[in-house]
């Protein structure tokens, strides 16, 4: 099942943007997905188990480390690109 993750992480404390980097850093290193990112969030796309893997591997890291961190995750049962999104419905 094809699935696409939308990720936002909210760092709770001064200097997180390293943390945040990190955990991208980490994302990326996954094959057999992919990931954009953008100035407000990072979706993941591809296999459900491929995702969630990667998401969890990367996340957790974050999860121990020193900063204060909160994460939103949305997940579709669909890829569903920026490229496919029907844009002309939302004017």
């Amino acid at each position: 099942m094809k699935v696409t993750l939308e990720i936002t992480m909210y760092p709770l404390t001064d200097g997180y943007k390293e943390a945040v980097k990190d955990f991208l850093r980490r994302l990326n290193r996954h094959e057999n997905i992919e990931v954009i990112t953008n100035g407000v969030s990072t979706q993941v796309f591809g296999e459900y188990d491929a995702v969630m893997k990667a998401y969890t591997d990367s996340l957790r890291p974050s999860m121990e480390g020193e900063t204060a961190i909160a994460v939103v995750t949305k997940i579709i049962n669909s890829h569903l690109p920026p490229d496919r999104w029907d844009t002309s419905q939302w004017t």
